[in-house]
């Protein structure tokens, strides 16, 4: 799932046509400007899918987590997992829960009233946090989505043992530091891969499924 997530968003980067994108932007500076638009509602389809990539991703994490300690006592795994769950929901998604909410710390710093050095530096702060945010959203956006393609795929190389040792080999004939990236790159590519199949795939399904709908 997480190599299709991955490639889905290459594809719709490359399959829908500027100006698409453009209306979209525009629909949603209008729905930021309307205080009368539920943003939740209007933004479902977006926040569906960011919970199901987390939820998976969180379930993935619990079982490889799981296979690591499945010969321990049953009361270490608990502690393990329950460890790992704790880690995850403070440190990793409250990160991310920080980060979305970077923009809206920035405009209350910038909005600071005063004229003493402590207020100037504030609002200074706070400009410079809401000029970073997009360029740290969309730094976050290529780099999360090499991440799908790396976990997805080194799931999928581990879980085929032809594959894992395959990868061994050529890592251990390369050497160096191409021996050293070349599980990396080899975990990326078979993501790739995977994530193509997968929404070629979904696609054809989707497309038959609307053409048995008209079809009625």
């Amino acid at each position: 799932y997480l190599c299709f997530e991955g490639f889905e968003k290459i594809a719709h980067k490359f399959l829908h046509a500027r100006h698409e994108d453009q209306a979209r932007h525009v629909e949603l500076v209008s729905a930021l400007s309307d205080p009368a638009i539920n943003l939740v509602a209007f933004e479902k389809e977006k926040i569906k899918g960011a919970v199901r990539t987390d939820f998976i991703l969180s379930a993935e994490i619990i079982v490889i987590s799981l296979g690591t300690v499945a010969a321990a006592a049953f009361v270490t795994q608990v502690t393990v997992l329950t460890g790992i769950a704790i880690l995850m929901t403070v440190g990793v998604y409250g990160l991310v829960a920080g980060i979305v909410k970077l923009d809206d710390g920035g405009l209350w710093l910038s909005e600071r009233p005063g004229d003493g050095a402590a207020p100037q530096t504030q609002r200074a702060l706070g400009a410079a946090i809401l000029k970073a945010a997009p360029c740290l959203m969309k730094g976050l956006s290529v780099a999360g989505t090499a991440a799908m393609f790396l976990v997805g795929g080194g799931i999928l190389v581990h879980g085929v043992p032809t594959l894992h040792h395959w990868v061994e080999l050529v890592a251990k004939d390369a050497g160096g530091v191409v021996g050293g990236l070349a599980p990396i790159l080899a975990d990326g590519a078979i993501g790739i891969v995977a994530g193509a199949l997968v929404l070629a795939g979904v696609t054809l399904v989707q497309k038959a499924v609307r053409r048995a709908k008209a079809a009625k």
